[in-house]
């Protein structure tokens, strides 16, 4: 293809065989887009960790979460994940390494874009799953749902929002495959080239990506165990934008996988000469609790202009 990159980063094969076999699924899902102008986004309180309701049952129903009361502990101290007392299963979200990386001069004319694919990988022990219910016209309540050894689940009040997002239809090197919009996970990732030194040491942040927003879902099952459902159990994210309540997801070992292709994939790099380091973040605002949360980043190394990939890092810690 034009533009394509040497590949030198090394992803799970499961996650490249699923991405050559199934190009037309991905391409048609969403992607994040440039957000709706007065479209329905949330500001709610900082997170709690006291649970407000339980389920003998799992479920990914949508129910109406109890009202909690704000904690003013630092986010830290304040995750349930770390409580080992409490014997939850909790989701550990790791990024790939971005990969397939490619040079885009045909996006926007007299523009060079570094694009990559990326993949949310949820490696825990229990789903990653929250529970939106609309509070107003433009603002959401989220709590993340965390089951325990025993099946019950717990929800804790989260930071985090939904958005409703319009996603372009055109996809580079694709064509157009029809307009659409979703709701999805506000600042979900964040996509980063910091400038590096000797053994790729991260000295500046040089550029970002657009890119923030995700619609966590059970895409691929990349990561196969006996905690992993074999069948997908989060669906794509919904197009309704008068949806009163919604569920995200990512079940242990599955992927929320998006393309180079896709808008937004991409960080402006013309004119940067140099070795620099593409990284990847999720939940970059700390919105989400995680049993490992200090594994946020994942990073792959590259040459500018000639776009020669160095190498790459998984799951470390933020620059």
């Amino acid at each position: 293809m034009p533009g394509r990159l040497q590949r030198g980063v090394v992803v799970g094969a499961c996650v490249i065989a699923a991405l050559l076999g199934a190009p037309a699924a991905l391409l048609a899902q969403g992607g994040a887009g440039p957000g709706v102008p007065g479209g329905p986004t949330a500001a709610i309180a900082p997170n709690t960790t006291t649970p407000v309701s339980t389920s003998t049952t799992p479920t990914i129903t949508p129910t109406t979460p109890a009202p909690a009361t704000p904690s003013p502990q630092p986010r830290g101290e304040s995750n349930p994940c770390l409580d080992v007392a409490l014997h939850l299963h909790c989701p550990a979200l790791i990024m790939s390494a971005p990969f397939e990386l490619h040079l885009d001069r045909t996006t926007m004319p007299g523009r060079v874009l570094l694009r990559a694919s990326s993949s949310i990988n949820n490696h825990g022990s229990g789903p990653l799953e929250l529970r939106a219910t609309r509070s107003g016209p433009r603002t959401t309540v989220v709590y993340q749902a965390i089951y325990d050894r025993r099946g019950r689940v717990h929800l804790y009040r989260t930071a985090a929002s939904l958005v409703f997002k319009h996603v372009p239809g055109e996809r580079y090197e694709y064509g157009n495959v029809g307009a659409f919009s979703y709701w999805k996970l506000r600042h979900a990732a964040a996509f980063q080239l910091w400038s590096i030194g000797g053994h790729h040491k991260a000295l500046r942040l040089v550029r970002t990506s657009p890119k923030v927003d995700y619609c966590l879902r059970d895409l691929m099952r990349t990561h196969p165990s006996r905690g992993s459902p074999r069948e997908a159990v989060y669906p794509a994210c919904s197009q309704d934008p008068n949806i009163r309540h919604d569920v995200l997801g990512t079940s242990v070992g599955w992927s929320d996988i998006y393309p180079y292709a896709y808008p937004e994939q991409w960080i402006d790099v013309t004119g940067l000469r140099g070795q620099f380091a593409y990284v990847q973040v999720v939940d970059p605002d700390n919105l989400l609790f995680d049993s490992d949360p200090q594994r946020k980043v994942s990073e792959t190394y590259v040459e500018l202009p000639s776009g020669r990939v160095l190498g790459h890092r998984v799951g470390v810690a933020v620059p």
